[in-house]
């Protein structure tokens, strides 16, 4: 199930994303063979060369399938492999489904190996990103609460404005507490992710 998930998400942004349109020039002069092996080395979907093939034809040029192809196929033998299925999958990368049947079982274990060591720092950097703000935002709150004794307490503070800050004071020191309350839930989830993420690297260095 996760494996068509992630196959669904990539064909998505394949489509997405699409290909640079090629100049005219660019179409005639094409070395097919070379661009063939570009998108199999990037892991590109199989649609790629239809849509070089709509591109050249705003240009009157048919591209040649068959050196295209030949590119492709050699290109895919390099992205196909076990080390580049991790990396592809630690950066966050889109498996698109390109690689045949007798490398894709390894390779695609490798991609959800690298996949999950990307969804635990992401989640790592995520909530330290959080837990970052709600501590600037309680230095900010006791800032604001300075500020506003000071106003009150000043002789030409106005019996309305003092009323009004009285309000604003216990409204901070209501959003104080839930930020408290906040902080210590974000150190807790810090704590069990950072815990998540070692264990997991220990076990990828475990099997090297």
């Amino acid at each position: 199930m996760r494996h068509l998930r992630v196959l669904i998400m990539g064909v998505a942004l394949s489509t997405l994303l699409g290909c640079t349109g090629m100049t005219a020039s660019e179409c005639e002069l094409a070395d097919w063979q070379a661009v063939g092996y570009e998108d199999g080395s990037l892991g590109r979907s199989p649609d790629a060369f239809a849509r070089h093939r709509k591109g050249c034809a705003k240009h009157e040029v048919a591209p040649n399938f068959q050196a295209y192809q030949y590119g492709r196929d050699a290109g895919l033998r390099e992205y196909c492999k076990p080390s580049r299925g991790f990396r592809e999958g630690a950066r966050g990368g889109e498996y698109l489904g390109v690689c045949p049947p007798e490398t894709e079982d390894e390779f695609f274990a490798s991609y959800e190996e690298g996949r999950a060591l990307y969804e635990l720092e992401f989640a790592v950097n995520s909530t330290h990103r959080k837990l970052q703000q709600k501590r600037q935002r309680m230095k900010d709150i006791e800032i604001e609460q300075v500020d506003i004794l000071a106003a009150t307490i000043a002789d030409d503070t106005p019996a309305e404005e003092r009323a009004r800050l009285l309000v604003v004071s216990r409204q901070l020191i209501e959003e104080r507490r839930k930020l408290d309350t906040d902080v210590q839930r974000l150190e807790r989830d810090l704590r069990m992710r950072e815990a998540e993420l070692a264990d997991h690297r220990a076990q990828q260095m475990s099997r090297l």
